[in-house]
Formats: C-alpha cells, sequence, structure tokens
C-alpha cells in the first residue's frame, strides 16, 4: 500500500467548504471533488485526510492532503490525471510518496492562513471575488497591538462556533499584518484551528483598526467570567489557506 502526498490549491468560491457533514451535509465540497477524481483513477474507495479544513467560501495556496492506494501509476501520472479531471478551480500542484504512517492533519506543526483586505480608494472589479474590501482603512499599528494581545496559548472557544465540549485551546504562534497602498495582508499562523477561529479572528482584528472595537476587548473576550463576544466571521471571499507545515 503507497501513502501518496498531494499539495493543492482552488478558488473556494462555489464549494461549501472543504467537508460539510453532519446537519448541513454537503456533496458540494472539495474533498468530495477530489474523491471522485481518485475513485476514477484508482477504481478504490480511498480515505482522504487533509492538513486543515477550510470552511465555506476559503481557498488555498498550500493544501496538504494524504490518500493511500495500491496503483501502480507513477507520482507524473498520478498528477496529470488529476490534473485533466478535476474542476478548473481545483489543481495537484505535486506529488510525492511518503512513509506508510505520515498522516496530513496529525503530523502538521502548525497552519497558516492569510487575509486580504483591499484598501484602494476604488474597489477592484477583477479582485472583487478574492479580496475583502473596506471602504474605510483600518488603523493597522492598533491591529498589531491588539494581535499581541492574542498570540500564545489562550482557550479560543468564543473565537470560534465550535458545538463540541473537547479543549478549546489552542496556540497562535504568530501574527503578522502588512500593509502597502492598495492592500493589508495579515497572516495567522497556530497550531490548529477550530471551527471559524480565523475568520473570527479577523473581523475582531478589523473591527479594533476601524475603531468599532476596543483592543481591550480582546482580554475581555478570553476571560471566561466576561460576556464579551468576538466579532462574527468575516468574509471568506478574501481568506486563503496559505500553508501547512511540517518538520523539515
Amino acid at each position: 500500500m503507497r501513502n501518496i502526498l498531494l499539495t493543492l490549491e482552488y478558488d473556494g468560491s462555489r464549494y461549501q467548504g472543504w467537508q460539510r457533514l453532519g446537519k448541513g451535509e454537503s456533496t458540494n465540497t472539495v474533498s468530495n471533488k477530489i474523491l471522485e477524481v481518485l475513485k476514477k483513477m484508482t477504481n478504490e474507495d480511498v480515505e482522504l485526510f487533509c492538513g486543515a479544513r477550510t470552511e465555506v467560501g476559503v481557498h488555498a495556496y498550500g493544501q496538504v492532503v494524504n490518500f493511500k492506494t495500491t496503483t501502480d501509476m507513477t507520482l507524473l501520472e498520478i498528477k496529470h490525471y488529476m490534473n485533466r479531471y478535476l474542476p478548473m478551480d481545483i489543481a495537484v500542484l505535486s506529488v510525492e510518496e511518503k512513509p506508510e504512517r505520515f498522516h496530513a492533519s496529525l503530523n502538521a506543526k502548525s497552519r497558516i492562513y492569510l487575509y486580504r483586505v483591499a484598501i484602494a480608494e476604488v474597489p477592484s472589479v477583477f479582485d472583487r471575488k478574492y479580496t475583502y474590501h473596506s471602504f474605510k482603512k483600518p488603523d493597522t499599528e492598533l491591529m498589531k497591538q491588539a494581535a499581541l494581545l492574542l498570540a500564545g496559548k489562550h482557550d479560543f472557544k468564543k473565537f470560534s462556533t465550535v458545538k463540541k465540549n473537547k479543549s478549546t485551546e489552542k496556540e497562535i504562534l504568530n501574527i503578522d499584518i502588512y500593509e502597502d497602498l492598495e492592500e493589508i495582508q495579515i497572516t495567522l499562523e497556530a497550531t490548529d484551528f477550530l471551527h471559524n477561529m480565523p475568520r473570527m479572528i479577523l473581523s475582531t482584528l478589523l473591527d479594533i483598526g476601524l475603531g468599532i472595537r476596543r483592543k481591550e476587548e480582546i482580554d475581555e473576550i478570553f476571560s471566561p467570567t466576561s460576556s464579551t463576544v468576538a466579532s462574527a466571521p468575516c468574509d471568506p471571499k478574501g481568506l486563503y489557506l496559505q500553508e501547512v507545515v511540517y518538520d523539515r
């Protein structure tokens, strides 16, 4: 049995996220489109494991998945076959063979998300599906000060829509905020993310930058005795899974 790793990029605009099970179950997901092609290619019912389950409408520059198969196709043949039959909004960038015990989720050390906020005076007609446009320019210095309060290990339950009672403690490793004349780019790196956690962190930071919230509210949201909650999830169209990080 071979263990195959795929690095993917995709436009999440028309999909119900990476995977959608339970109450809102849907077959219109990125994972389902990939599984359909894998079934056709290998004639096997493979199980697919991903580095990060992206939410509805979220894109990926570097999603990582693995599956096990008995196919004797070469790595190049797998890459060409999948790119031939996958929808044009999903692409396989590379194919590798990994040791049997490799698992795309369990072996990941961290996940990095990128959020693109357009701040040009006139919203771009061509970028409108892939950036969030803010007509008022956020104060990035205030956002950086608030980001320092988010870094480290915390209980991020109130920065999430997670329903389960399992541990909600995660560690933010880095938040970087870059600004030029036309765009603000925010990168979030954490050991892992809860459901909607990136989007709720980003919307809270943007609200602070826009003067809608105070940066001190970060500590209030973390406090288990406070009724203060995070902002509603941000618009997903500007959000990308940039990278899943593994041991080099």
